[in-house]
């Protein structure tokens, strides 16, 4: 995933009437709401202590989740490439793997550039690890990887949107605890996580629709 900027923007401001001679009314400075929030205008002195952020242990905690969350995914494509027929879910599952893969690289690297532990990749198999929300249970992963055809490609997107959802369920916890997703880099990914998710919830749905036709 290619770097992200503080999540602050100048809006280039409208000036009106008349100012004082040698003066120039300066652009607000507008700070994106969270998934789901209206933006504001913040002060240049709030502007400033903003891009001081530092990262809380729930962001740390989102992180490390995260990337046990979007490796599952990534075992679920490893089962379509062999149990599916069709080519539309074959190209949604090279654009999921595609973005799960960079997002997983970039996860490990803002943990590793904290001195935080990077979740090893076998993890979430682990005896007792909790998964996060939306992942597929043993049992359920075992049915999917034992369906073909028509079957998995329905079990399969049932089995995606859900997960999709728990990452969805991440972010709002994420941004509901006091002081986290504030960094900027959290900020900017937590939010790209959210949208870019609803997004592909949306094309799945649609796609699901077409194998009850």
């Amino acid at each position: 995933m290619s770097a992200h900027r503080v999540p602050i923007l100048l809006l280039t401001a409208v000036t009106a009437g008349c100012h004082a001679a040698g003066s120039r009314q300066q652009p607000p400075i507008v700070q994106p709401g969270a998934p789901g929030e209206s933006s504001r205008v913040i002060s240049a002195e709030k502007a400033r202590d903003l891009s001081r952020v530092q990262y809380t242990a729930a962001d740390v905690q989102f992180m490390q989740g995260m990337i046990g969350h979007h490796r599952q995914a990534v075992e679920m494509v490893e089962l379509l490439r062999t149990r599916t027929s069709s080519d539309a879910m074959r190209k949604l599952g090279d654009r999921i793997d595609l973005s799960q893969a960079d997002e997983i690289k970039m996860m490990a690297h803002w943990l590793e550039a904290r001195g935080q532990e990077v979740p090893g990749p076998h993890a979430m198999h682990m005896h007792g690890a909790t998964l996060m929300p939306g992942m597929l249970a043993a049992e359920e992963m075992e049915r999917l990887a034992a369906a073909r055809g028509a079957e998995f490609d329905r079990l399969f997107l049932e089995g995606m949107i859900k997960h999709h959802g728990g990452a969805l369920t991440m972010v709002k916890d994420l941004f509901a605890t006091a002081g986290a997703g504030q960094e900027s880099e959290i900020f900017a990914f937590a939010s790209d996580v959210d949208a870019d998710q609803r997004m592909e919830i949306a094309r799945m749905d649609a796609m699901l629709k077409e194998l009850d036709k």
